[in-house]
């Protein structure tokens, strides 16, 4: 797919094109991250269940993320064969064959396959975050981060909802005579199936054949080529710069949020008060997108994943000094740390889009998902280590730590912008 075709529509029907693309975006995020969520809230659990103990209790939560990094890279090889509507659907499809087998894992008491089922619902997680990506091709530059805002805020209703119909599903499960804990399975099997349905029969025109005229110009008047291998692309200074931003944003919020469960139940904490505590974390993470793509659309991305990476050390001393016996700063830290992903996220996102030509989107940014979901995976793994050999403090001291890796890399991208366009000024010919 290099070019994007041509609809024959009349402005008022692209603008009605692009609201029914939107809301359908939006709509299938939000069914999706619900059902998703509900499967990862009720992992461990069912994983201690099926083997008797918790020493891999953790393994079906990885499994997620090694499916969600997988899907990346697959989804938006799709995704650049056909549309964004094929690619979106496959991955929704994929995550309710894996609830299903998941449900099946629960039922005959299989562990393996229970890994198999979660790392296939680790694709409709896949299509949630590409989804972000599909609704920005539809706008142009100046309100590209909005878009991705918009989308991202879809994934307030399933972080609230998720886990409550975890247990619901549960009991509605054993009900039919379904074994304790496969019921929730059925919570993704609905709602990520209603997404897989709504984005096939929903998302026509496809997003990428209603993309923004500027943006089509901005394709049109470059030189680059699909031809480029996407080794070459990823060494792009705009596009590095992007990617060391989402996955250090992703890896800082990861390492500290992983062990915090732990780390507060250890200390004579209830579940209530870590649910409390998980709930404002992902009220950070989630639902002031479209604030986040307010301030980069209105300030630039690099502004703002600065202030996303300020935050992010903020929370990250806070969680390390917040005293143990004390929820109150160890809540407001995890609803920072959520924030200042979130603007990392967001912020990122935009400034990947803006240095990728509409036909070289889909193969970079789902490049660029499967890093973010690695680093996932290593901050899940190595934090459990750190917090065992040194404690719960060093985290948020390497967290902090870690931020200035991001900051060092967008100083010197912008350092070389400013000096290239001055350079393009000074050789410019004299009106």
């Amino acid at each position: 797919m290099t070019t994007a075709p041509a609809i024959a529509l009349t402005p008022s029907g692209l603008t009605a094109a692009r609201t029914r693309a939107r809301n359908t975006l939006v709509a299938g995020v939000a069914l999706g991250t619900t059902g998703q969520i509900a499967a990862v809230t009720i992992a461990t659990i069912v994983a201690r269940d099926l083997l008797g103990s918790q020493t891999f209790a953790g393994a079906p939560g990885a499994t997620i993320v090694l499916g969600a990094a997988l899907g990346s890279v697959l989804l938006a090889a799709l995704m650049a064969r056909r549309t964004r509507r094929i690619g979106l659907t496959t991955g929704y499809s994929i995550g309710v064959l894996g609830a299903l087998v998941a449900t099946a894992a629960v039922v005959t008491r299989q562990f393996p396959l229970l890994l198999l089922g979660t790392m296939l619902i680790g694709f409709g997680n896949t299509a949630s975050n590409l989804a972000r990506y599909a609704n920005a091709d539809m706008v142009g530059p100046a309100r590209r981060a909005s878009a991705i805002g918009v989308v991202v805020w879809a994934s307030t209703v399933g972080s609230v909802v998720g886990p409550l119909l975890a247990s619901v599903g549960s009991d509605i499960g054993m009900g039919i005579g379904l074994p304790m804990y496969a019921g929730a399975y059925l919570v993704p099997v609905v709602f990520v199936g209603l997404a897989a349905i709504l984005s096939f029969t929903l998302l026509r025109p496809d997003p990428y054949e209603l993309a923004d005229a500027e943006t089509l110009a901005e394709a049109a008047a470059s030189g680059v080529t699909t031809s480029e291998s996407i080794v070459t692309i990823l060494r792009r200074p705009g596009v590095s710069a992007a990617i060391v931003a989402l996955v250090f944003s992703q890896f800082v919020m990861v390492l500290i949020m992983t062990m915090t469960p732990l780390h507060m139940t250890e200390h004579g904490h209830s579940l209530t008060d870590v649910g409390i505590v998980l709930s404002a974390h992902t009220l950070g993470m989630f639902a002031l997108s479209p604030v986040s793509g307010w301030l980069t659309d209105r300030f630039g991305p690099i502004p703002t994943i600065f202030l996303g990476t300020g935050v992010l050390a903020a929370a990250s001393l806070m969680a390390a000094t917040a005293p143990p016996e004390g929820g109150a700063l160890l809540l407001l830290a995890l609803f920072l740390l959520g924030l200042g992903w979130n603007f990392g996220f967001v912020a990122g996102s935009t400034l990947l889009s803006e240095h990728l030509e509409l036909h070289e989107r889909t193969r970079v940014q789902g490049a660029a998902d499967a890093l973010i979901w690695s680093s996932a995976a290593a901050a899940s793994l190595g934090s459990g280590l750190i917090m065992a050999g040194v404690g719960y403090t060093a985290l948020g001291v390497l967290g902090a730590g870690a931020v200035i890796i991001p900051v060092v890399v967008l100083r010197a991208h912008r350092r070389a912008t400013s000096h290239a366009h001055e350079h393009a000024h000074a050789e410019a010919p004299a009106p």
